[in-house]
């Protein structure tokens, strides 16, 4: 492939329509490859805004609006990075020819829940939690009931845990009824889960490009109000569970098609595993890449979307641990102590514009000779005091290491200790 020099005429540009954390990461590896970056939000210096090369504020979830800049910024690439954008935008702009990461439809069935369990449980056939769909408070507590307790309250269309919760009595319902109303996007259509009774659940960050199709090693991870606080890398899986994992991403991301990563986020008990949600670029539990792959989740994006080779190594253990906003703030301040700058662990602050309870502010990465030893460095550094729960769950029977992790961990032990 050329790379042509970006701020040209024959630039290869890329459009953000959603510039967070996850598309900053994006923005820098394209930095690195030379490639034109457009960062778009619904807010002014979005953590992409600071990298890219031009930045705009738009509703995004105005039509007219995300087609009129599409069309003067005439990108190569249309990369969507988060729910809440205009998908009649997308259809019409990849009916002009502009190409949309992955695809349009891709974007439309992943972006809203309603679409992508239909599509996976009927059309595909996989295995999933019982669910129904409502949009009254009466249809929710008939399908709480018909479901049973405890079961998981979802607004269709919503993103990082907002509007989702638990209900585990008929008491609940009430509170998880108004806790929909926050959700980013629809909340006038909820989904009712059955509450799978699972050991473990994972994201299998799956490659794709028009020759190959690539796994990283699968993601632990703990939530916090269906917002990822922790994660951890590799999750380790029985063969006969990582098989049937690896076997379901690839049929819903062949299903989905398109260039890309996908984030597929799935449910382990024993050896049977559910699928669960699906996100058409990285995932947040996916920022320990950042420490534990020669390329991490954001750069093979890049890469998929450009049509490049998807090789990468897998270095090391490593885990993530996420800063959260303790109130609001319009000159927000990212604690962090000393000891999180250490040999082995790093921090990336996200450059927030403004802070509220509970919002993602910077992230902590460790690494160690096990994914269990990395995540309690990374706990301990951030400060975490409840250990209450089990940090992850290993299935040390089947725990199956390469040749090439082992070299890596000896390495590991000979720099580190």
């Amino acid at each position: 492939m050329h790379f042509p020099a970006p701020l040209k005429s024959n630039s290869v540009k890329i459009m953000l329509l959603g510039s967070g954390e996850l598309g900053k990461e994006v923005a820098i590896e394209a930095q690195r490859l030379g490639i034109e970056v457009v960062a778009v939000d619904r807010y002014a210096n979005a953590p992409a805004h600071q990298v890219a090369h031009e930045a705009h504020v738009i509703d995004m979830q105005n039509k007219d609006e995300v087609l009129d800049l599409i069309r003067r910024v005439n990108p190569t690439y249309i990369l969507p990075e988060i729910e809440a954008i205009s998908i009649d935008a997308l259809f019409e702009a990849e009916k002009e020819g502009f190409h949309v990461i992955p695809n349009a439809e891709a974007v439309n069935k992943t972006m809203n829940r309603k679409n992508i369990r239909k599509f996976a449980a009927e059309e595909l056939g996989l295995k999933t939690s019982a669910y129904r769909f409502v949009s009254t408070f009466e249809a929710l507590r008939e399908a709480a009931e018909a479901i049973g307790y405890p079961c998981v309250v979802k607004p269709v269309m919503s993103s990082s845990g907002h509007g989702q919760s638990i209900a585990r009595t008929p008491e609940d319902l009430e509170k998880s009824w108004e806790i929909a109303k926050e959700a980013r996007g629809d909340a006038s259509e909820l989904i009712v889960e059955e509450f799978v009774r699972f050991d473990y659940e994972i994201t299998l960050l799956t490659a794709r490009n028009e020759k190959e199709t690539v796994f990283c090693e699968p993601i632990g991870h703990e939530q916090k109000d269906g917002d990822y606080i922790f994660s951890w890398q590799p999750a380790f899986m029985s063969p006969e569970a990582l098989s049937k994992a690896q076997t379901i991403a690839k049929k819903v991301t062949d299903g989905l098609g398109g260039r890309g990563i996908f984030g597929v986020e799935l449910f382990v008990k024993g050896d049977e595993v559910y699928f669960s949600e699906v996100s058409p670029r990285p995932h947040d539990t996916g920022m320990v890449t950042l420490i534990t792959q020669s390329q991490s989740e954001f750069a093979l994006h890049l890469r998929a979307v450009l049509g490049l080779p998807l090789e990468f190594t897998f270095f090391t253990p490593g885990a993530s641990a996420a800063y959260k906003a303790k109130n609001e703030s319009v000159t927000p301040i990212v604690h962090v102590d000393d000891k999180a700058f250490s040999k082995d662990s790093f921090v990336r602050i996200f450059g927030k514009p403004e802070s509220h309870e509970g919002r993602r502010m910077a992230v902590l990465l460790t690494m160690a000779a096990s994914e269990t030893e990395a995540l309690a460095k990374a706990k301990e550094r951030i400060g975490y005091l409840d250990d209450s729960a089990p940090v992850t769950r290993v299935v040390e029977e089947h725990r199956v290491e390469s040749e090439e992790s082992c070299v890596i961990k000896k390495v590991f032990k000979f720099i580190f200790g």
